[in-house]
């Protein structure tokens, strides 16, 4: 079981959707399920009391209160605007499990690009940072298997490390892509990016919940483009270069919403979606039904 906490729309009359004044100390959330599937979606109102914001350890109480209400082991996703009203102390305790993150993944990965995958056989694999490499390609391994039969070319970025034999790094990953299925990845590092980052206005910023600036460590992909699904762990967009007209999806394991704004700036036609962007579409059509 999920649980997806997200803004409450806002319901047009100013406060009629804000938390009551008497949740200042004390705050009960209410979650639904959603689409008929292992999500609960639970709608986190604004706080209007005095003008005042949400307490951060008050929004946390009632939050792990909806967890407490659920049998088993659930687990959480945080909208970036929810997640903005909580401290770092009291948002690190909402960060979904690998296990979760890899399962709701491989569910968009199925739905959104399993059937072109297996046509045209492209993957591209963007890691983050080094520290969370073998966890990542590791989940990639498992991710890709349904489909590694039909994948003929599989591009894997990676941050470069000084004085580290990435190949002796990664041999333990590569090995089965090799020995069961005959698939050589090809390995290519960012490179530095020596240009200016593109400006993001704050409107932008706003639309797409951002929270990072572009650009960030000055690394980015280098000119091999990437056709077929673009596999994306980073919390920073690395531009990666995409085959015009080309039917590519791009899958935004990290869920940083800024990414679907500058890929569309470059190659509208790209079908991007993410954990986070795929439960909002769960919400939505709950609404809608």
């Amino acid at each position: 079981m999920i649980v997806y906490y997200y803004p409450a729309e806002d319901s047009g009359t100013g406060h009629g959707s804000a938390a009551k004044k008497y949740w200042f100390q004390e705050a009960v959330l209410k979650a639904k399920e959603i689409c008929g599937k292992q999500v609960l979606g639970c709608a986190v109102p604004p706080f209007y009391y005095r003008r005042k914001p949400w307490k951060p350890e008050i929004l946390s109480e009632a939050m792990d209160g909806v967890l407490c209400r659920v049998e088993g082991m659930a687990d959480t996703y945080v909208h970036p605007q929810v997640e903005a009203m909580l401290t770092e102390k009291y948002n690190g305790r909402f960060v979904p499990r690998r296990a979760t993150m890899q399962m709701l993944t491989g569910q968009i990965i199925e739905e959104y690009a399993g059937d072109m995958v297996r046509q045209c056989g492209e993957v591209t694999v963007l890691l983050g940072v080094p520290g969370d490499t073998d966890w990542q390609m590791e989940m990639t391994r498992e991710l890709l298997l349904p489909y590694l039969s039909r994948i003929n070319k599989l591009i894997i970025y990676y941050e470069e490390i000084v004085e580290t034999d990435i190949w002796m790094e990664l041999g333990n990953h590569l090995d089965e892509y090799y020995y069961e299925y005959g698939l050589v990845p090809q390995l290519e590092p960012y490179i530095m990016n020596h240009t200016r980052p593109e400006p993001v206005f704050e409107s932008d910023r706003q639309e797409a919940g951002m929270v990072q600036a572009e650009g960030e460590y000055g690394l980015r992909c280098g000119k091999t483009k990437c056709g077929g699904m673009v596999l994306d762990y980073c919390a920073q967009f690395r531009h990666p270069r995409i085959l015009p007209g080309n039917n590519v999806v791009y899958i935004d394991a990290a869920s940083v919403a800024v990414k679907e704004y500058m890929i569309r700036r470059k190659v509208p036609q790209v079908s991007y979606v993410s954990p986070l962007k795929y439960l909002d579409t769960m919400v939505k059509t709950s609404y809608d039904g």
